[in-house]
């Protein structure tokens, strides 16, 4: 199945920035619309943001909208999440994750059918004075 490895977690002070990398192995995401997802001590996990390569739309979680900026680089099957602003309750593992479009038609779709099945190990963000 689709490999995925997260990159670029680390800690950061309030109101810094980090950008994480979702990059694949072994196949394209040309079809596949790639989530990002977090959960934090003690929480469940979250669905933060989405790009699907159907059309190019995204989702954003309403407590990043404004901050967080998912893009996708399809020269290296890779998609980023730049994080801006970053406060403490952004403290979390961040996941990325697959859905094939085959199976669902965009972001929205994926997430609301929870046709996110292929993931990434994860990468530690940390936000912290």
């Amino acid at each position: 199945q689709l490999q995925l490895v997260e990159s670029g977690g680390g800690l950061v002070q309030p109101g810094g920035s980090l950008r994480l990398s979702c990059a694949a192995s072994g196949f394209t995401l040309d079809f596949y619309a790639i989530g990002w997802f977090r959960q934090a001590p003690g929480k469940e996990r979250e669905a933060v943001s989405c790009i699907s390569s159907s059309d190019g739309s995204t989702f954003y979680a309403d407590s990043v909208k404004g901050r967080f900026t998912i893009s996708r680089d399809n020269t290296k099957d890779t998609v980023h999440l730049q994080m801006n602003s970053l406060n403490p309750e952004d403290t979390a593992v961040y996941y990325c994750a697959a859905a094939h479009l085959y199976f669902y038609s965009d972001c929205n779709n994926a997430l609301g059918r929870s046709g996110f099945g292929s993931w990434g190990q994860g990468t530690q963000v940390t936000v912290s004075s």
